[in-house]
């Protein structure tokens, strides 16, 4: 079973390539995944993965282009682990690109994440979602 800094090590690995559906299938826990964005969000509360799932195709059918991305290295303690995660995207129908910069929370249980949380103002992400 993965400890809780391998996961956050390959994690991150695959978000700095992009490569989230690999994370959701690889390192998540199928039937007890949570998902907490911040009060006012388009995704307050997401439980399990096919709803999962459903608010990353949401995401991927408003984005137009990642013009930036970077992720930090991530910060372990015990069964969670936390990293910095900002993007420069271009949204459809945006003339201007947003700019996003958040913190993301995770809980490991059993060898995976069980848990995520995001941490930003809502305005700034939802301005076309």
């Amino acid at each position: 079973m993965k400890d809780t800094t391998t996961i956050a090590n390959e994690l991150v690995a695959l978000c700095r390539e992009g490569k989230f559906e690999q994370v959701y299938k690889e390192l998540y826990d199928q039937e007890k995944i949570n998902s907490l964005e911040p009060e006012g969000a388009t995704f307050e509360t997401v439980t399990g993965m096919e709803a999962l799932m459903k608010k990353g195709e949401a995401w991927n059918d408003v984005l137009e282009q990642v013009l930036s991305s970077e992720v930090s290295e991530p910060i372990v303690a015990e069964n969670f682990f936390a990293i910095t995660m900002k993007m420069k995207a271009k949204l459809k129908g945006v003339s201007e690109p947003i700019q996003m910069d958040e913190i993301c929370v995770y809980h490991v249980s059993n060898g995976k994440i069980v848990m995520e949380q995001f941490f930003y103002t809502p305005e700034a992400h939802e301005a076309a979602v």
